[in-house]
């Protein structure tokens, strides 16, 4: 039978494999095993745990059990977690002697996969999280940004724009693990180059309480005047404007024109060798 997909879309990501040699693979069942007999998954791509949430769960599962079953692969005589690290951990603190499992035959490969996938489809990773697991999709296993996309139903810019967060110096990273600034403070924060700026204004929006907007004004009004030319020498037109919007919409990354006369430049920004191959196979008329 068809393999069942955890989340919408994963199979689109990990296509079906059978293990055995019958011609069709048997349907998942759900069993009960002893909860001791199950070990953490090696791959969790989740970093910090809520305990808060953990503690909801557990009072949810004390009142009405575990209703959605755990995804497990074995593991000689025990078996080893793929998806449902919370329900495990609230199970487990709870003291509860038998879970339900569905028992998956899985690969390393796999079972790294349905566990950032299930992960990022319940919007359960913070963004640094986030961005990781589609880093560890990419360098691990060679899965495109453009499959991520489609996967998750997100825009390829989405995804690349959750990527470029891995650029912010490692403190600005931890403050956004925390909660303490949003993802649309860390993607305002890119327009900064300095490392140590960057680390002035975070401290600045949780000090002062910043909306995006007042950083984003702050960001503006920290930069340093740019010299005043003579008219004629250096004033962007306002077809160089629309220009460089419709190479960024076609691109789906950043586009700069500097123009001189009749002669010029074109900066295209990109973050990653992926992002420089499909950058060149648009331009030269391939898909996105």
């Amino acid at each position: 039978m068809e393999r069942k997909a955890l989340g919408k879309g994963l199979g689109a990501l990990i296509p079906d494999q059978i293990s055995t040699g019958e011609p069709g693979r048997r349907k998942e069942e759900i069993i009960y095993v002893q909860t001791g007999q199950i070990k953490p998954n090696p791959f969790q791509p989740r970093e910090d745990f809520d305990q808060g949430s953990i503690d909801e769960l557990a009072q949810s599962i004390k009142e009405k059990g575990v209703i959605q079953p755990l995804l497990v692969r074995r593991r000689g005589d025990a078996y080893e977690l793929i998806a449902g690290e919370r329900r495990f951990r609230a199970s487990s603190m709870l003291g509860v002697k038998e879970i339900p499992v569905i028992v998956r035959d899985a690969g390393d490969q796999d079972s790294l996969e349905l566990a950032l996938i299930e992960n990022i489809q319940r919007e359960g990773l913070n963004p640094i999280e986030e961005a990781h697991a589609y880093q560890h999709l990419i360098d691990k296993f060679n899965v495109t940004q453009e499959k991520i996309s489609e996967v998750l139903g997100k825009s390829r810019a989405a995804v690349a724009n959750t990527l470029r967060l891995l650029k912010l110096p490692h403190e600005v990273q931890e403050e956004m693990k925390r909660g303490r600034i949003s993802f649309a403070h860390g993607r305002a924060l890119l327009e900064v180059e300095d490392a140590n700026h960057q680390r002035k204004f975070v401290q600045d929006i949780i000090s002062r309480g910043l909306s995006v907007r007042e950083l984003e004004s702050l960001i503006k009004s920290s930069r340093p005047k740019p010299v005043k030319r003579k008219i004629g020498q250096g004033q962007r037109e306002p077809l160089v404007a629309i220009l460089e919007e419709q190479l960024q919409q076609a691109l789906a990354t950043k586009v700069r024109i500097s123009k001189r006369k009749k002669r010029g430049h074109i900066s295209i920004e990109f973050y990653s060798q992926e992002d420089l191959e499909r950058i060149i196979n648009v331009i030269k008329g391939g898909s996105k």
